[in-house]
């Protein structure tokens, strides 16, 4: 596969791989399931430092044992995870606890919040959005396809504090008041529209990303 080598991108980007979910339609834990490899945490690690993050994170589940395993094969570093004590509130009370960490390195300006279910997206597509990103001086940056605004999510340092206060409920609805400062990057990814919540996504994702790898 054909691939640019990622630009140096300005701001520092600090990464959040939200892995928290209780993955309760795949019924089983979707970070550690297969891909390529590795893992799907694998895959989300490497994939992001190929991107040159100057910084990831990963939240978790309070003493989630397989998935500290995983990040312990990994090598990944336990003081770069984060616990959200309160899981079961959902997506965004990760978010919440991401921006409330005191562990980011300081000359982070910016922040991915990535999902763990979409390790298809394609490296070209990440480098599009970062490019796009760093060429804007939006609070908040966004992939569109189909019409509507997908994930990550990149805010920049005065958004992402925002969040440590907020009275927002939902990410949906903290991201509303950023409406006149926020921008989308188009991408011909259709893998921005899948979320992998079932075991038939997951396995036709793998297929189909597998498949895009021998091109």
């Amino acid at each position: 596969m054909n691939t640019r080598s990622p630009k140096n991108l300005s701001p520092k980007l600090g990464v959040i791989l939200l892995g928290a979910g209780a993955s309760s339609r795949m019924g089983q834990p979707k970070l550690l399931l297969p891909w390529g490899d590795t893992s799907i945490i694998g895959h989300l690690i490497r994939l992001w430092r190929k991107l040159q993050a100057a910084q990831i994170a990963v939240v978790c589940r309070p003493a989630d044992k397989d998935l500290d395993a995983e990040l312990d094969r990994l090598g990944f570093p336990p003081s770069d995870r984060i616990k959200n004590p309160q899981p079961e509130r959902g997506m965004f009370s990760s978010i919440q606890c991401a921006a409330r960490w005191s562990g980011w390195k300081p000359e982070i300006s910016a922040w991915a919040l990535v999902l763990g279910d979409q390790p298809h997206l394609r490296l070209e597509t990440l480098q599009v959005l970062l490019e796009f990103h760093a060429a804007s001086a939006a609070d908040v940056c966004q992939p569109e396809f189909g019409g509507h605004a997908r994930h990550p999510v990149i805010l920049a340092r005065q958004a992402f504090h925002e969040l440590k206060q907020t009275r927002a409920e939902t990410l949906k609805d903290f991201l509303k008041q950023f409406s006149g400062r926020s921008v989308q990057c188009r991408v011909d990814d259709a893998g921005l529209s899948v979320d992998l919540d079932t075991p038939e996504e997951y396995k036709q994702a793998a297929f189909t990303s597998a498949a895009h790898e021998k091109l």
